[in-house]
């Protein structure tokens, strides 16, 4: 990765140098928090580089506020010059304003430029902050200084004046170059194929990123962003990203997914035809995620040489898998099930999904990667129920019975088989060297995004549109930053990409903030797995609900996620904290779970549905706000390798769905009128306990 004093040194502006952040001082400032943590407190340490860092942010934008004025003034002067080429109608005339025009577009492009690297540095020092002081920094700063009325911040990524600018020079340019045309009355009519133009909103597009919608979502998947303006590796990705492979992996997600969910309706059902209690459909659903306990690892672990071969090996297994779980019924044998869903399990590569969108999705486009995986999770998790609704009959068909019991398989075997030839011709593997490289660097992408200042001014007046560059002049100072960047790149390099090697070295890069949100991440996987894996045991015991009631009523409850997650995202974090938002959450998690209890007195449907509706709902939003906190005080060792961030909490999650169908199997043994409140004391009792830890980390989650 490009060290930032590297970058700024070769791309900055040499009268504008004093008004960069220093980088190079805050740096310094660093190393003593290093070195001295131990002794200074947290409160302390924060608010004086939070003191530091305020002060570069007021230079900065003072800066801008003077530069955005200076432009302000040549717009205003260029459009009477505008008004009078127009009236004249001269070629000559016209042609001269629209070059005068651009000149001043290319000072504003440098003008964001530079908002973009001061946006960049500031970035990048908060995480080495984070990464390298036992107290994280950056979302503490962040809340309060860009929630504040008077924030300053604010100015740095978000950029009204500019954008009202680029709006005058747009508007302009189209009333030079079309006439009569009305810019606001028919936007539709007016296209400017301008570079500059395109350059600023690139810029723009950069800085601001994408909705909060999709920001949101990205961080349940645990991905990590990369800085796409310093990672040299960037163009590579860029050159071989296939969309068709991106496809492929969202579509094994979302399979999976469905895979996982499709037996629950009618896994009691199938349980009591081979013999069985219905209660060991917790051993039947959850023998799944036991060996996905194994697969996370071992898939993980293979995708670091190849994709299309983990994955082809999961389909193959799932195919297999599937068709036990189906033959099963006609074999009268239960072994043959459990093995079924073990092989299936066995087949889980959500790893792989991960880290492919890691590796090989630019990072322009891994935000909305990011959002589609976690997307096709929610969906697939709502239609797996769905179909299992669907499978109202009982036939036989070559020697094999075909009813509710065995459709899930057969249905799931054959998605398997269209995916599998689906994935052996359509996956394209990327190419890694030998070094490890994504590729070889050909060089910067031709798109409109990344344009050249210096193929843009071609044709224009030079002398008078450009400052010399920081490269051009060698002083002290100058070689200072150049060596700082050397030292800032090296240390780069070596922190940020050395992965945890074991399982044992991944758990010592936990903090306690960490170790408790992974905590409250098993608590609510095993509550959800409570709710979702007994509740057709639990509906026809009590309610005497059939298999298409109870499968309406799981895929009403899945399809909750996306909608939930779009309120908190767009509303609820507005008005909260994301903290507040947690501790909430957990609040109404366990008051759901104690509505759902069987008390003294008559058990009604309508007790069961709000209970379970206020425990999967608020464990949803507590999922969505943990996993976005978890995908920030996560160490940046753990964002890549084979125990990244995405494998410990897939793991977390797993582990908890296998302790929760356990407790199910184990506590039908004492009857099916205990089975409720026995399942759900323990859920509300790990609920209290994650409860109590968050209000001891509180402060730490930031």
């Amino acid at each position: 990765m490009v060290g930032f004093g590297k970058t700024l040194r070769e791309h900055g502006h040499l009268e504008w140098k004093q008004y960069y952040i220093n980088y190079k001082m805050l740096k310094k400032k660093l190393k003593r928090y290093v070195q001295g943590q131990q002794s200074e407190g947290e409160e302390q340490m924060r608010k004086e580089f939070a003191r530091l860092l305020d002060l570069q942010v007021e230079k900065i934008v003072l800066f801008l506020l003077e530069q955005e004025g200076y432009l302000a003034s040549l717009f205003a002067a260029l459009g009477k010059e505008r008004d009078m080429a127009r009236e004249s109608g001269d070629p000559s005339t016209i042609a001269q304003c629209i070059k005068a025009y651009r000149a001043v577009g290319l000072e504003l492009l440098q003008l964001l430029q530079f908002v973009e690297f001061n946006a960049t540095g500031l970035r990048k020092i908060l995480k080495k902050f984070d990464k390298r002081v036992a107290y994280r920094l950056t979302n503490y700063y962040v809340l309060t200084r860009a929630n504040h009325p008077f924030s300053q911040l604010q100015q740095v990524f978000r950029h009204v004046g500019i954008e009202a600018m680029l709006g005058s020079l747009t508007r302009s340019l189209a009333e030079l170059t079309e006439g009569e045309k009305s810019f606001y009355d028919d936007p539709t009519s007016v296209q400017i194929e301008d570079p500059v133009i395109h350059s600023i909103k690139g810029a723009l597009e950069r800085l601001t990123h994408s909705t909060r919608f999709l920001s949101f979502l990205s961080k349940h998947a645990l991905i990590d962003e990369e800085d796409e303006l310093l990672s040299l590796e960037n163009e590579a990705i860029k050159q071989q990203y296939d969309y068709m492979a991106l496809v492929l992996n969202l579509m094994n997600t979302f399979l999976y997914m469905v895979n996982t969910y499709i037996i629950v309706p009618s896994a009691d059902k199938y349980a009591f035809s081979l013999g069985a209690a219905p209660t060991v459909c917790g051993i039947i659903i959850g023998s799944m995620a036991v060996a996905q306990l194994v697969s996370s690892v071992y898939l993980s672990a293979w995708s670091n040489t190849s994709y299309f071969r983990p994955l082809t090996f999961s389909s193959i297994v799932l195919l297999l898998g599937n068709v036990l779980y189906a033959v099963a019924y006609d074999c009268k044998s239960l072994s043959i099930l459990i093995v079924g869903r073990l092989l299936c399990g066995l087949g889980s590569a959500r790893a792989v999904n991960r880290r492919y969108i890691t590796d090989w999705v630019p990072a322009n486009k891994r935000l909305q990667a990011s959002a589609a995986f976690v997307s096709a999770s929610a969906l697939g998790m709502a239609v797996g129920p769905a179909l299992a609704g669907l499978f109202e009959t009982n036939k036989r068909f070559l020697g094999l019975t075909i009813n509710a019991n065995t459709l899930p398989g057969l249905v799931m075997a054959g998605c398997w088989l269209i995916y599998l030839v689906w994935l052996w011709f359509g996956f394209k593997e990327p190419v890694r060297t030998e070094d490890g490289l994504k590729g070889s660097i050909l060089g910067p992408s031709p798109s409109n995004e990344n344009v050249d200042i210096d193929c843009l001014i071609q044709g224009l007046d030079e002398d008078s549109l450009h400052e010399p560059l920081l490269v051009s002049t060698v002083d002290v100072e100058d070689e200072e930053y150049g060596e700082e960047a050397d030292q800032d790149s090296a240390e780069d390099l070596e922190d940020m990409d050395k992965p945890a090697n074991s399982f044992c070295e991944a758990l010592k890069l936990l903090t306690n903030p960490v170790k408790v949100q992974l905590g409250i991440y098993f608590m609510l996987k095993y509550a959800m797995e409570i709710i979702l894996s007994e509740s057709s045991v639990i509906t026809s015991y009590y309610f005497g609900w059939a298999t298409g009631t109870v499968a309406i009523f799981l895929a009403l409850l899945g399809c909750t996620v996306l909608p939930v997650n779009f309120l908190v995202s767009t509303y609820i974090s507005d008005v909260f904290e994301d903290r507040q938002i947690l501790l909430a959450s957990e609040v109404m998690t366990c008051i759901g779970i104690a509505i759902s209890f069987v008390w003294p007195v008559r058990y009604t449907a309508a007790q069961y549905v709000i209970g379970s509706l206020i425990t999967f709902v608020s464990a949803e939003v507590l999922e969505g706000v943990n996993l976005a906190l978890l995908s920030k005080v996560m160490s940046p060792r753990l964002a890549r390798g084979t125990y990244n961030n995405g494998l410990l909490s897939t793991e977390a999650g797993t582990l908890a769905r296998v302790v929760a169908d356990g407790t199910i199997t184990l506590v039908g043994y004492y009857g099916m009128n205990m089975l409720l409140n026995l399942t759900l004391a323990p859920a509300l009792l790990i609920g209290l306990v994650s409860l109590v830890a968050t209000f001891f980390c509180y402060k730490g989650l930031y």
